[in-house]
């Protein structure tokens, strides 16, 4: 098989080794049985794949432990079957680990694990190609923000922040996109509390989230027919875009001077437009009109919220600008129900799939993901 037609390699993490990750995890890949879009490794604890692997019936005889990068070497360029899946485990989850906690929530060690997990599948996504212990796209389990917290991860709140500093290009802006069935919705801020969103909004910085909401687009091919570029509808912040400055300035200061450089620039961006309406003309039918092909949401919720809402398990997580491919489900750990066999996998196989088709359109485009989703 031509490189450029050889399924990706998509490197999977476990996400918080007390919340829903492990399940998730083994779910997708039980789910995907029939695909294959990926040839898959796992960054995480052995003890937790085989163990829900066994809950749920899948055959643990597709899983290679790979405690170190030799391992994780020799394995990637034996003879093992394609379907075959790495489990790159650095012992930093002992198999009885989780009966010594008083249950699934957060703590300091299922924060200092899951953030040495993604550290290692960073690593690996950054390698150069041809290096066996290469990965084409990084798809994250979820994470708990308090566990990085109480494990003294304080520079980095989640995943896009570690991301833009590990795998971010220099000089070039990355954000978070959300992408369901029915909606596209691009943050211009990312997880700024709500009080200080107004002084985190800069005419350059909406701009940026605009530049990256279009070339998104174009990536994934959700253009307009008839222009072959996509529309691009931009929120206010304020109630109501402001009402002319009656009710908040931000949005004419701000949001409109953005809006009119990349309508400079050639894209076809429209606002601000009052957050209240714009997501129901933005949402394909039946949910909306189908008008414009992303939201450019200001803040976390603002954007967050319609989209969960209307795509709710089939909404993904993508991070763009980056010089690495990364897609995540659009849910937290929910702790409630860790444990449980509960957990829905829809988002975390959608989120497989994205990255294994950005990743091969990437390598027969024979370029790098920073270039476009």
């Amino acid at each position: 098989m031509s490189p450029d037609r050889e399924p990706p390699v998509i490197g999977i993490t476990l996400g918080d080794p007390l919340g829903i990750g492990p399940e998730i995890v083994a779910k997708a890949i039980a789910g995907l049985h029939d695909r294959d879009p990926a040839h898959l490794r796992v960054y995480g604890s052995w003890p937790l794949v085989v163990e829900w692997a066994r809950v749920i019936g899948l055959d643990e005889r597709r899983f290679v432990q790979c405690r170190t990068s030799a391992d994780q070497r020799a394995v990637a360029t034996g003879d093992a079957p394609s379907r075959t899946i790495l489990v790159i485990d650095d012992d930093e989850w002992p198999a009885d680990a989780r009966w010594l906690l008083p249950g699934p929530r957060p703590t300091a060690e299922g924060g200092r694990t899951s953030f040495a997990w993604v550290e290692r599948a960073i690593a690996d996504a950054l390698r150069a190609p041809g290096d066996p212990r290469r990965i084409d796209a990084l798809v994250t389990a979820p994470i708990s923000k308090t566990s990085w917290s109480l494990a003294g991860v304080k520079e980095f709140p989640g995943h896009t922040e570690l991301l833009g500093a590990r795998a971010g290009t220099p000089g070039r802006p990355h954000g978070m996109l959300f992408v369901g069935p029915h909606l596209r919705v691009m943050l211009a801020t990312i997880h700024t509390p709500l009080a200080k969103v107004s002084a985190a909004l800069s005419v350059r910085g909406v701009r940026e989230a605009i530049e990256l909401a279009h070339e998104s687009c174009v990536g994934l091919g959700a253009v307009r027919a008839a222009t072959g570029m996509p529309r691009i509808a931009v929120c206010g912040v304020n109630p109501h875009a402001g009402e002319g400055g009656i009710l908040g300035v931000e949005d004419d200061a701000v949001i409109r001077p953005a809006v009119e450089q990349a309508l400079k620039a050639g894209i076809d961006a429209v606002g601000p437009l009052p957050g209240d309406t714009i997501f129901k003309a933005a949402a394909a039918p039946p949910f909306g009109s189908g008008s414009f092909d992303c939201v450019v949401a200001m803040y976390h919720d603002q954007g967050l919220i319609p989209i969960k809402l209307i795509d709710g398990e089939r909404a993904i997580n993508v991070t763009v600008g980056l010089g690495i491919i990364r897609t995540s489900p659009a849910h937290g750990t929910a702790f409630d129900i860790a444990g449980t066999n509960m957990a829905s996998a829809t988002s975390m196989i959608a989120s497989i799939e994205l990255a294994a088709s950005m990743a091969g359109r990437a390598r027969r485009e024979n370029r790098g993901p920073a270039s476009g989703t």
